[in-house]
């Protein structure tokens, strides 16, 4: 069974800031998953050993570094661990959403090894520039891909 997390969703957000998470995914993130600050203002969804081996790799960055200091104190400060509900909704809390701009409409995406959670106006405005890079990369990334 493939273990990547894939696709493209448009859920919406609820009143109360919350989400239901497509079901594919959800199955995916199991019982437990943490919600934290993303790059490029969206929210990072991992499941709970997916985020215990971020943090595992997190550990290892020297504390004199001052970018692993920022990086670690945004990533984890930002933090929130929770339990869908039996309807597979999840809370998001009010300094993520403030953080990702999110409105009443999402995207949530697939991305590997984790989930990310975007303003669908964001998302759109970000895919374009995205898909040129996209377009213009493969092997500066992972040499041999293609």
């Amino acid at each position: 069974m493939l273990s990547a997390f894939l696709g493209t969703y448009e859920p919406k957000l609820d009143d109360k800031g919350r989400l239901i998470l497509p079901a594919k995914l959800r199955d995916q993130l199991g019982a437990e998953l943490v919600l934290t600050r993303g790059q490029e203002r969206c929210i990072f969804v991992f499941s709970a050993p997916e985020f215990e081996r971020m943090y595992s790799e997190l550990r290892k960055a020297p504390l004199t570094s001052k970018q692993a200091r920022d990086f670690t104190r945004v990533i984890l400060s930002g933090a929130d661990v929770q339990t869908p509900d039996k309807q597979g909704r999840i809370s998001i809390a009010a300094n993520l959403r403030d953080y990702a701009n999110l409105g009443r409409d999402l995207v949530v995406i697939g991305t590997g090894s984790r989930v990310e959670i975007w303003d669908a106006q964001a998302w759109h405005n970000y895919l374009p520039d995205a898909e040129e890079t996209f377009s213009n990369t493969g092997e500066e990334i992972v040499p041999g891909l293609f």
